[in-house]
């Protein structure tokens, strides 16, 4: 996998103890244009302190461009931001 540590626009639910869970994510192409990824399915969840800001790690399964792929998403719980981390 390629590590890209990429901001991205998400959709998530929370659950009551603030434990986010990812539905779909919009990215942009090499060529500018907005790409939408619907989260498939959730194969694993992580926490990790990374520079001493707690993180959530998402391992995931989608179909991009018709191809099914995994990949990893990260929440910071400090800056409330997501990344598409690996691809």
């Amino acid at each position: 996998m390629k590590v890209l540590m990429k901001p991205i626009e998400m959709i998530a639910y929370f659950e009551q103890e603030g434990i986010p869970t990812p539905i779909r994510f919009r990215t942009s192409s090499e060529n500018g244009l907005h790409i939408v990824i619907k989260v498939n399915k959730i194969i694993t969840k992580t926490e990790e302190k990374l520079a001493g800001n707690k993180m959530y790690v998402f391992r995931c399964m989608s179909f991009i461009n018709g191809i099914e792929k995994v990949y990893e998403l990260k929440y910071e719980l400090s800056t409330c931001k997501w990344f598409l981390f690996k691809i």
